[in-house]
């Protein structure tokens, strides 16, 4: 019975991520980036630095997925791409150190990006 409710969820997953617009997409890359290191600061107080490592890697694919989005021909994508560098460089720095509070600061900005995007979107 759990492995067809797991599989239900997940197709619903899939086909959420499929019929979602830019924007939406937009937004759940930035809430799975938040999720993953949030799973990784509980890791980090449970002292499991296997999955602390691991989340982190996770938010930092995720960053790097939206590096790779930019469109480059705009100063703003120049801006957002030096701006998820510094991200992902502050979350090597975390990784290292198993710094709690750099991943707050990361949890922040990509708070605040998730949250200007919401808003935009409900303005179009």
């Amino acid at each position: 019975m759990y492995n067809k409710a797991a599989n239900a969820y997940q197709v619903y997953q899939q086909n959420e991520v499929l019929t979602a617009s830019k924007g939406k997409l937009l937004i759940m890359l930035y809430e799975g980036a938040i999720k993953f290191l949030r799973f990784a600061k509980v890791a980090i107080d449970e002292k499991n630095i296997e999955d602390a490592n691991k989340y982190l890697i996770k938010a930092q694919n995720i960053i790097s997925e939206l590096m790779a989005t930019l469109n480059m021909e705009y100063d703003i994508s120049k801006d957002l791409y030096s701006l998820y560098d510094y991200m992902k460089y502050r979350l090597t720095q975390a990784n290292i150190k198993k710094d709690k509070a750099i991943i707050d600061e990361i949890i922040d900005m990509l708070s605040g990006f998730k949250d200007t995007w919401q808003k935009a979107m409900t303005m179009v």
